[in-house]
């Protein structure tokens, strides 16, 4: 298993413009902690942001373009029944959301990793801030807007570990710019994989998906987020789409109750312009369909408890992205990601529960 422990020759990119010296924008009040002044709109980089690691420098980064939450945990013994009030054992805000979570999985894995998304002008966005940042993540691309609150989420994590999930938009959704900063698109045509969810405006996804197919850079969509089509315009842009049994399901109008179910609600989607679709089955494992050749399936690498599944998909989704840009076959990609999840369901919390590389790394050798 040592070939995972090494990056591939990948191609050179080109260091987008420092932001940092740009003129002075109009600012509202200053905010000394986050050492940056705010203004009212959108704002490129607001935040310091890490330099990469010299022997990683010519690397072409994992670009993650998509959300950030805070994650209100709330501990209960099972779901209330409606009109029924329950006590919670414990209740905290952590840092969340699909695209926070990738991003750090990314940046943990020891790979570089762009982050592009929005917090507001509130302390869940100093929060996730912190997080990402603390994760590895370059903050270069990470924007406050004023008239948006932070994006949060409300999540009810049951005894067993299973946890159901209610989200509020916020930044994430709103005051997004109709087209995207140059610098933002230009630091996702340098980049080596694109990820992207369904947490942030379609509109969004598709300029970025663009963007990328452009240069010649491959996309991965997680099905998760809004329940919602996806816009055909969108899907011509995606090489890999990653949803779970439930999203495949929602998506196709289709059974995906067994796995003969499953590979025909892929082939539904191989109809709508997808080649490869990256199935995540929890429990059961994952498939990679390629349309054209025999699906690849990964089996689960167990775990000794399952603490928390927050960030499970997550984790799997980035930690196959950074395999896969690596260089890594498509089954190595698929058992690294295996022992993310695995690692990642041991923690509580989304963001803290992403594993390091060192860790994967080990793990896949004790199975190997």
């Amino acid at each position: 298993m040592a070939g995972f422990s090494t990056l591939s020759a990948p191609k050179p990119w080109r260091h987008h413009r420092n932001l940092s010296t740009m003129p002075n924008q109009p600012t509202t009040k200053n905010v000394p902690s986050l050492r940056f002044n705010p203004p009212p709109s959108r704002k490129p980089k607001p935040f310091s942001c890490f330099a990469l690691d010299s022997s990683k420098s010519h690397a072409p980064p994992l670009v993650v373009v998509g959300s950030a939450n805070a994650d209100i945990y709330v501990e209960i013994e099972r779901l209330p029944k409606e009109g029924e009030t329950v006590s919670a054992k414990t209740g905290q805000t952590l840092a969340g959301g699909k695209g926070a979570n990738q991003a750090v999985c990314g940046g943990k894995l020891d790979y570089p990793t762009y982050f592009v998304g929005q917090v507001g002008e509130d302390a869940h966005g100093k929060l996730i801030a912190e997080a990402l940042e603390g994760g590895g993540v370059l903050l270069d691309h990470l924007s406050i807007v004023g008239d948006a609150p932070t994006g949060h989420a409300v999540v009810m994590l049951q005894a067993d570990g299973q946890n159901s999930i209610i989200i509020v938009g916020g930044a994430n959704m709103a005051s997004w710019p109709e087209t995207l900063p140059p610098e933002d698109l230009e630091v996702v045509k340098n980049a080596g994989i694109v990820l992207l969810q369904r947490e942030i405006p379609d509109s969004v996804n598709i300029q970025v998906a663009k963007a990328a197919r452009s240069a010649g850079v491959p996309v991965i969509l997680d099905a998760g987020g809004v329940d919602a089509p996806i816009p055909p315009e969108l899907l011509k842009f995606i090489d890999i789409l990653s949803p779970n049994e439930t999203e495949l399901a929602r998506l196709t109008n289709m059974p995906t109750e067994s796995f003969e179910q499953i590979s025909e609600a892929v082939g539904k989607c191989h109809k709508m312009g997808v080649k490869q679709v990256l199935v995540k089955l929890g429990a059961k494992g994952s498939v990679l369909f390629t349309e054209g050749e025999e699906p690849i399936r990964q089996p689960i690498i167990s775990a000794p408890k399952v603490i928390d599944t927050t960030g499970a998909g997550d984790t799997f989704t980035a930690a196959f992205g950074v395999a896969l840009v690596e260089g890594k076959s498509k089954k190595e990609c698929l058992k690294f990601a295996a022992a993310a999840a695995s690692l990642c369901v041991q923690v509580k919390g989304a963001i803290p529960s992403m594993p390091d590389r060192k860790s994967v790394l080990n793990l896949l050798l004790q199975t190997h």
